[in-house]
């Protein structure tokens, strides 16, 4: 099959590596891309937030299934724009991206699915907002309810900080702090069918230790060798199941990745957000570990026929994605820094380690940074402590001047 795959990240760097790799792709395409997907996959220049460009171009290049990967276009309605054409498109309608789209709508879901997650207000004047902080006190948990590229919540002991924050969204949703891990974990739905990938976890704060300010994300590994076995099936029978036969029930199917941000409190499993596609980092890792070929199953949710779909077959190994951030990340990030060593990865560290591109762009024959998160060096291993060194010293192998990097992701869960 012919595959169009929308957006420009180390996400799609990596559903591309996969997609690639599937004998069932005959031709591959992405657009915008990157200097890193140019490699894998024929990039066009195109607007992703132009739904009728979009569906314009996959309708050129005839192609047999879309792939919708930020979550911005998807919440524009781009998906619906592809599926007018008449074009399979992965991805959720614009009123079922909602989910991500609106915090607040979706916990107006999760009360009618009865799916746990914390206690919270929607809040739109300083007064509410006061009230609110005040209601919950320390640590306190504030999210801008729109979109925001990951960087929307601020979870502070600094009251006065909180303040700031919730008084700069137009409107923002306060909520109780949620104790314990975090876990993220993707499902594929078609609507009806849901379809479990494996857990992993990311790292949200710029600095080891989980210091510094809220990012995109840095780092992320899989599997979790710390997790019950069972969460997977817990958290498909009380949140991944009833949410998407809520959103069927409402009239809004959510046809797509549906991506649950969890935390295991000593309460039991709460939902700390929904995504409405597949989050970055976690992909890297996720998609390093299936051995599945990924379009048949993208192509099954899309048409509707994931019940169809044979239980998907996973690698023993584990894995682990560092990101390699530019200067000043994650405010104002310095970019067109030359890269340098990305050959000697791909020549020394091959196949166990590679290098999937998020905000890089060619100067002529030099690829240089384009972005905030320019890099995410993923690596596979017997088990975590050995994808973790094959990351490292793929990582090491990076010069971008002025760059940043956790130095602990996954240190803890590989016993190190």
């Amino acid at each position: 099959m012919k595959v169009l795959v929308i957006g420009g990240g180390a996400r799609e760097h990596a559903l591309c590596r996969s997609l690639s790799l599937d004998p069932d792709v005959t031709a591959l395409h992405c657009a915008p891309g990157n200097a890193g997907i140019g490699e894998v996959a024929e990039l066009h220049p195109v607007d992703a937030m132009d739904g009728a460009a979009v569906a314009r171009l996959a309708t050129d290049l005839a192609a047999d299934l879309v792939v919708v990967g930020p979550e911005a276009p998807l919440v524009a309605g781009v998906a619906d724009a592809v599926r007018s054409a008449g074009i399979p498109c992965f991805g959720p309608s614009r009123d079922a991206a909602e989910l991500e789209g609106s915090k607040a709508f979706a916990k107006d879901v999760m009360a009618s699915a009865g799916v746990p997650t914390a206690r919270s207000y929607l809040c739109t004047t300083p007064e509410e907002i006061d009230e609110a902080l005040d209601a919950f006190g320390a640590p306190y948990v504030v999210k801008d309810d729109g979109l925001a590229a990951g960087k929307g919540v601020v979870v502070t002991d600094d009251l006065a900080a909180a303040r700031e924050h919730a008084l700069g969204c137009d409107r923002v949703v306060i909520e109780e702090f949620l104790d314990g891990p975090e876990v993220s974990l993707f499902a594929i739905t078609d609507g009806e069918t849901v379809v479990p990938l494996t857990p992993a976890q990311d790292f949200k704060r710029a600095l080891d230790g989980d210091e510094g300010p809220n990012t995109g994300g840095m780092g992320a590994y899989s599997p979790l060798p710390w997790a019950d076995p069972k969460l997977v099936d817990e958290v498909m029978a009380t949140v991944l199941q009833p949410t998407v036969d809520e959103l069927r029930r409402r009239g809004t199917p959510f046809s797509g990745l549906l991506y649950a941000g969890l935390a295991i409190t000593s309460r039991g499993v709460r939902v700390i957000e929904f995504n409405a596609r597949f989050g970055d980092p976690e992909t890297q890792v996720v998609l390093a570990r299936l051995v599945t070929p990924l379009a048949s199953v993208l192509l099954n949710a899309a048409r509707g026929t994931l019940d169809l779909q044979p239980p998907l077959r996973w690698r023993e190994d584990a894995a682990v994605t560092v990101v390699v951030a530019s200067h000043n990340y994650p405010d104002t990030p310095r970019t067109g820094d030359p890269i340098h060593g990305l050959d000697e990865v791909a020549a020394e560290d091959a196949p166990h380690a590679y290098v999937l591109h998020a905000g890089t762009r060619h100067d002529g024959d030099t690829v240089v940074s384009a972005g905030g998160r320019v890099l995410s060096v993923t690596a596979t291993g017997k088990d975590l402590a050995q994808a973790r060194e094959r990351a490292y010293k793929a990582v090491a192998r990076i010069r971008l001047d002025g760059s940043q990097h956790r130095t602990d992701i996954a240190r803890r869960a590989a016993g190190e």
